[in-house]
């Protein structure tokens, strides 16, 4: 009884000691910070990283000297971020063909899961579906409709890429086959689209919406679960009957394996203060991408999920880089 009534007194001190406890240190960098692009200067995760760049610099109050290190779809740049010292002054910008499709299709010199600590979800965008305005669709149904009367042909910017991921999303869902036709970047499938050379494409926004606009391509559906603002005319996938066919581009911020959990926070931290800052939403709405700043945790989620869905879809439709 007594060494029970030592413990009830115990519990009341250790509470109070517990909140007098000083909170800990909020980390702060004391030099500059490199981040490492994997892609070209102009590629769609190079424009989502200095949309918050001079931001993400303010509030740490360190330079954020970003280092563009293009090269095999991203693999030499994210690989050169996975052996980085976990110190917190190295982060890699990520997307999903890195981190959750390449490794399907080939050997990567790192591991996209044991490698990285996610840090934040920064940006993500649809594909829009476009045609040659020559074919007589105007929708997906009628886009089904014709790969079934005759053979199509459908450029994308190489295997595995997010738009040849999505055609297959499509040709199983409806059971439709088609010509694929990989091209090394998507400026080249637009001329050729334009050109009646191919049939129909997955595409970026940026990329097609002044053709789009011109009437030199017809857009028919976007792959997100909502309607793009610059084309509010155009339907969803889901809306348009196609509901399998979900193609959402991702980019965020990785930091290497075992970078200290205060570094991640205070990081995290500062992207969602900066994507809610109007002037950074209205450059990233320039480009059509949609802040997606959140949690360490959400972004690991999302890899979670999207890494076993690829794989899956790669696997089943026996998609090579041949």
């Amino acid at each position: 009884m007594n060494r029970f009534r030592t413990l009830l007194h115990a519990v009341p001190l250790a509470l109070a000691a517990l909140h007098a406890a000083p909170a800990a240190a909020q980390w702060e960098p004391t030099r500059p910070i490199r981040l490492i692009l994997p892609y070209a200067s102009g590629a769609s995760t190079d424009l989502a990283i200095r949309a918050i760049s001079d931001k993400l610099a303010e509030g740490l109050g360190q330079p954020v000297v970003i280092e563009n290190k293009a090269g095999a779809s991203g693999i030499i740049g994210t690989e050169i971020g996975s052996k980085a010292a976990p110190d917190g002054y190295t982060w890699i910008a990520a997307s999903d063909i890195a981190f959750t499709i390449l490794p399907h299709l080939q050997k990567v010199p790192y591991d996209p899961i044991k490698d990285f600590e996610p840090v934040s979800l920064i940006s993500n965008f649809p594909l829009v579906v476009v045609v040659n305005p020559q074919l007589p669709v105007h929708s997906m149904k009628d886009l089904v409709a014709l790969a079934k009367q005759r053979r199509l042909t459908l450029g994308t910017n190489g295997n595995g890429s997010s738009g040849h991921l999505a055609s297959e999303e499509l040709k199983a869902a409806t059971h439709i086959d088609f010509t694929h036709v990989p091209y090394k970047g998507q400026p080249q499938v637009v001329t050729d689209l334009i050109g009646g050379r191919i049939d129909f494409a997955f595409s970026s926004v940026g990329t097609i919406r002044q053709f789009v606009q011109e009437g030199r391509l017809r857009a028919i559906a976007v792959t997100s679960d909502q309607r793009i603002a610059t084309m509010p005319d155009v339907p969803t996938t889901a809306e348009a009957g196609f509901p399998a066919v979900d193609m959402t581009v991702w980019i965020g911020l990785m930091a290497p394996a075992t970078t200290p959990k205060e570094v991640i926070q205070r990081v995290s931290g500062e992207i969602v203060k900066v994507l809610k800052m109007p002037d950074v939403r209205a450059r990233f709405a320039s480009f059509e991408h949609t802040p997606a700043a959140g949690t360490p945790e959400a972004m690991r989620e999302r890899i979670a999920t999207d890494y076993p869905k690829w794989g899956k879809l790669i696997q089943d439709a026996h998609i090579t880089l041949q």
